[in-house]
């Protein structure tokens, strides 16, 4: 859990440090996002390089945590194993 105020957190959705979704009408992020309770440095360029594709945050989402074949993980794990190159390569590649 992030120990920041509302308004900080949605400053992160807004400014592509991470991704949301709503569940049942609750903002969320998946915890695969976090590294010691702070948002993954390697996500925001590459969120910010799917919302230049045109994806939304639920799209942009889908794609992070699921397996993408090009990479043989899925993007998160990708960027967790110090792929971070090769994820925005593939991210840019989609159109």
């Amino acid at each position: 859990m992030l120990d920041l105020s509302v308004s900080r957190v949605h400053r992160l959705f807004e400014d592509h440090v991470l991704l949301s979704t709503r569940v049942d009408g609750v903002v969320v992020t998946p915890a695969v996002f976090l590294v010691d309770g702070e948002p993954m440095h390697e996500l925001r360029g590459t969120a910010t390089v799917l919302a230049d594709n045109g994806f939304t945050d639920d799209e942009a989402l889908d794609w992070m945590l699921s397996v993408e074949d090009s990479l043989g993980v899925s993007p998160v794990d990708a960027l967790r194993a110090g792929r971070k190159a090769e994820v925005r390569r593939v991210a840019q590649s989609l159109l």
